[in-house]
């Protein structure tokens, strides 16, 4: 019998998939690109403004489609099987490959500073240990896995909700804090178009640390009444996420002095020794670590059971499947496709290549609920009354596609990656249909 889920578990794994390296990195760059901390802020309050509404939309199909497999369930059954595995494609290259590296890139930048760094020791090692580490581990207590996602995501807000009054305290106790004087930017001297730019592109990037906000429709199937819960979990995830995240971006681009942070990926611990010392900043540190940790752990157990299932449907090579307790040789596949993105491209790179692709995907499935067929269907289930069934699915849609539109006119090298995961992904699925696999 499949183990049932219920609302607190797919809220915590919501929680738990949408935190991850984004938030304690990308302030920095969207700081140097910006030029104001207030806009800095402004951003990720929009970015959580869009993906409450990816949220709400996800709700949606998941209430039309209350089975598992997400995207490539949404977009094989509503529009196209070729769409839907090009879905499956991008989710497991971006969405849980590319995810993997850029959180142990940026394990490794809080674990071994460049200040730090022996000579001798390449850099990505450490990630690359951590990435290997987790593969090994992955499958030796699965059914442990709910417990301890669990568990850590309590832990995970425990130390967030320290970290945010030691830090408000010590900001209201000091209003020179808030001052930004002597903090000079090109962007912020740059004509008003440049600047509507560059907030598109940093909304690339911030897209990327809400990213997750779908998780739960992944369990569908597992779940008691996934109609009702799937939605619920969703936006509360979504929304408890973004309070946490605008919150603690104030503290890093409002607390520590600006010159300090602009275009920092270690922003977090710049901003926690600025405001509280050495032993904040470890702190602040070791909980990073640990949030970073539990993401890989997690994504390395949860990425090679969609290689398994995809295989099982006869879209991948038969010997990725489930064999025994874990899919062993699945896992070392991820392993391998993680190494190689994090040696390939650096942590500024993976943000938007991430951000960009899993917001094409994302907006490609939300565009579903505007076909005619699913309108049919929504007003056979919930009534004609429903206005939210139009205006939010539309606006997570349009803001996505603005949002790379202007990216790609700001920086066409930015959207090459995502063009090429997506074309091999169609390439892999004429080949797939030809050949039988």
């Amino acid at each position: 019998m499949k183990a049932k889920y219920g609302f607190f578990t797919l809220t915590f794994l919501v929680i738990a998939n949408m935190i991850g390296a984004g938030v304690f990195t990308t302030s920095g760059f969207a700081l140097a690109d910006l030029g104001s901390p207030h806009v800095v802020i402004l951003a990720w309050i929009v970015g959580g403004v869009i993906a409450v509404s990816g949220a709400v939309s996800y709700g949606m199909l998941s209430r039309l489609m209350p089975e598992s497999g997400g995207e490539y369930l949404f977009l094989t059954q509503a529009a196209h099987p070729l769409l839907g595995f090009i879905a499956g494609w991008v989710s497991i290259l971006a969405g849980f490959s590319g995810a993997i590296a850029l959180a142990a890139v940026a394990l490794e930048s809080y674990v071994l500073p460049s200040a730090a760094r022996p000579e001798w020791l390449p850099a990505n090692c450490l990630a690359a240990v951590a990435v290997i580490l987790a593969g090994w581990l992955h499958g030796l207590q699965p059914r442990l896995g709910a417990i301890t996602q669990n568990l850590a995501v309590i832990v995970k807000l425990i130390l967030f909700a320290a970290i945010l009054i030691f830090a408000g305290f010590q900001m209201a106790g000091n209003s020179t804090t808030l001052s930004v004087d002597g903090f000079s930017s090109n962007q912020a001297l740059s004509p008003p178009g440049n600047l509507i730019l560059a907030f598109a592109a940093s909304l690339v990037w911030i897209s990327l640390s809400y990213s997750g906000f779908n998780a739960a429709v992944y369990l569908a199937g597992e779940v008691h009444d996934a109609q009702r819960v799937i939605p619920r979990a969703l936006v509360t995830g979504t929304v408890g996420v973004a309070i946490i995240y605008v919150l603690l971006n104030a503290v890093f681009v409002l607390g520590p002095s600006v010159a300090q942070v602009v275009g920092r990926p270690d922003i977090a611990v710049v901003a926690a020794r600025e405001l509280g010392g050495w032993w904040f900043e470890e702190m602040v540190r070791w909980t990073i670590v640990l949030c970073l940790t539990t993401s890989v752990l997690s994504m390395m157990m949860a990425a090679p059971r969609v290689y398994a299932r995809m295989a099982q449907d006869g879209l991948l090579p038969g010997w990725l499947k489930l064999r025994g307790q874990s899919p062993a040789l699945a896992t070392i596949a991820q392993v391998v496709i993680a190494i190689v993105l994090l040696v390939l491209s650096d942590l500024q790179g993976l943000l938007s290549y991430l951000g960009l692709t899993l917001s094409l995907s994302a907006a490609l499935s939300v565009a579903c609920l505007l076909l005619p067929s699913m309108q049919r269907q929504w007003r056979l289930k919930v009534g004609p009354t429903a206005v939210t069934y139009y205006l939010v699915p539309l606006l997570y849609v349009l803001s996505t596609l603005i949002c790379a539109a202007m990216l790609a006119y700001r920086s066409p090298a930015q959207i090459l990656g995502s063009v090429v995961t997506f074309s091999i992904g169609a390439v892999a699925y004429l080949v797939s249909g030809r050949s039988g696999v």
